[in-house]
This record gives structure tokens, sequence and C-alpha cells, in this order.
């Protein structure tokens, strides 16, 4: 997955440090203290300092994304197989990092705007992508719906994933409109949503191992 990757992974880590160099550009007109963190009610309640806001956390999400492309590359089941999903695996920190530094700066210069909006609809938009992707994604242990049922047997992951691709997609829709309604029923009603998505994926697994006998 590295090695035929290269180019991806080289432009996805420089869009990664850009949050650093736009930080380190405007450092003086940074406030000392930055809200990193915000609560369901959209205000913020959580803060650092300059040098964690503008480093750290870019970092840690950049050490996150290769992390999760080590252990991709290293499941034997995934070689020459689920490249479309990879390419997922490659993308989805990158936009992640962007997306929650870009918020982290606009709350710093005091623009005003709905946090609690933005999250959940880019929530929302990455699970109807995700949900897109499972059905292609064939049996591994790194990506996708990895529980006892659909690793014990092939065709359970299959039927699985095409229920999951359904399900993510219907949910992310629902969240993203979630995220418009009056506070606090954005967070709650998202909340259920992806519960009953996550909860709702795993007992179809158990289900169908159940109806079919799939267990060994």
């Amino acid at each position: 997955m590295i090695k035929k990757n290269k180019l991806q992974l080289i432009i996805s880590t420089v869009l990664m440090l850009l949050p650093i160099a736009f930080g380190v550009i405007v450092w003086d007109k940074l406030p000392e203290k930055i809200a990193i963190h915000w609560g369901t009610s959209g205000e913020a309640d959580g803060f650092a300092g300059r040098p964690v806001a503008v480093f750290a956390l870019p970092l840690v999400v950049l050490a996150i994304h290769w992390l999760c492309v080590l252990v991709t590359s290293l499941d034997r089941k995934n070689k020459g197989k689920n490249e479309k999903a990879q390419s997922l695996v490659l993308w989805i920190c990158p936009v992640l990092s962007l997306f929650l530094n870009g918020i982290t700066y606009l709350a710093a210069f005091k623009k005003d705007i709905n946090t609690t909006v933005f999250v959940l609809f880019f929530i929302g938009a990455l699970f109807v992508v995700m949900g897109n992707y499972m059905p292609k994604v064939t049996q591994n242990r790194t990506i996708g719906i990895k529980i006892k049922w659909t690793l014990q047997n092939e065709e359970n992951w299959n039927a699985t994933h095409r229920f999951a691709g359904k399900i993510f997609v219907a949910g992310g829709v629902l969240v993203m409109i979630a995220a418009f309604l009056p506070t606090p029923y954005p967070s709650i009603a998202s909340g259920i949503i992806l519960a009953a998505v996550v909860i709702g994926t795993a007992l179809y697994s158990y289900i169908y191992s159940r109806k079919h006998k799939t267990e060994p």
C-alpha cells in the first residue's frame, strides 16, 4: 500500500502540515488561549495555548494517519484488494485535519460560526462516503465492519457490508439534516441516529449468522 501510493502519501502529509504553516504565519495574531473543544450546545469548553493548538493537534492527527496506513498495509488480506477502501484510509485523516483546524482558526479569529452544525454535517457526510465504499470491501482485519460474525464467515461479511452501505448512507443523510435542528436537538438526534446505525449493523450480522448458521 505504501509503495503503491507514495505520491498520495506525500500529498496527504503535506496537506496535514498546512495548518501548522498557517498557524506560524498568523502566530502573533492568535490569542494566547485557543478553543479546541466545543460542547453539545456549540459553546467552547476546552482551551489550549498557541503551541498546542498550532503544532500538537495537527501532529497528533498526522501520527494517527500514518498509524492507520501502516496497520492497513500490514494486513495481507488487503494486498491487491480493497484499493478504493484503502484510498479512503489515505484521505480521511487529511480531510479531518483540515476541517478541525479550520474550525479552530475560525474560532480563534472570533468568527461567528455554529461549530455543532459544521461538525455534525461533516460527520454525516463522512458516513455517506463510507456507506458508498462498504459493499466494495472484501474480508480483512483492518477495513470495514470487523466483528465476530463477519470475521468468521465471508458470506456474513459480504451481506453485512451490503446492509451497512445502505444504513450508513441513510444515517449520514439524517445526521446532516439533524445538524440544522434548534439547540440542543442536533447532538441528541445525531447521537441516537449514529448509535442506531452501529447497533443495527452489528445486530444484522448476528441475525444473519443465526439464520444462515454461519458460525463455525
